[in-house]
């Protein structure tokens, strides 16, 4: 239990400091609600009427959305990869060459089906 007490008292700094902040924010922060701040934003353009259960998003937004996801997580596996090349031996090279393969299939599949392109 030892190993972990640090971690564990990390954690409660942090959920500490979290709840300190959020009460302390709601106890000295203004209070002046008024209509313009209760209302949307919109980047200047006034919104349009939306229907009961709220508007929909485009599809594309969703596929855009997960295409940023697929290609972050390809970089945060290949930079400690490029960090450790040397040490990782011939395991590590086929490994990611497997990695790129299936990212790749992925990236011509979107690229396939017109995903990239902005209407």
């Amino acid at each position: 239990m030892n190993v972990y007490a640090p971690i564990l008292v990390l954690g409660a700094i942090a959920f500490a400091f979290a709840g300190f902040s959020v009460i302390l924010a709601s106890m000295v922060g203004p209070r002046r609600y008024n209509r313009a701040k209760l209302d949307a934003y919109e980047c200047g353009i006034e919104p349009t009427p939306q229907p009961p259960g709220g508007g929909r998003f485009p599809v594309k937004y969703y596929l855009t959305a997960m295409l940023f996801i697929i290609f972050d997580i390809e970089i945060v596996f290949l930079y400690p990869w490029a960090v450790h090349f040397d040490a990782l031996g011939v395991f590590g090279l086929g490994a990611m060459a497997l990695f790129i393969f299936n990212v790749s299939v992925a990236y011509a599949y979107e690229w396939r089906r017109e995903g990239l392109r902005w209407d």
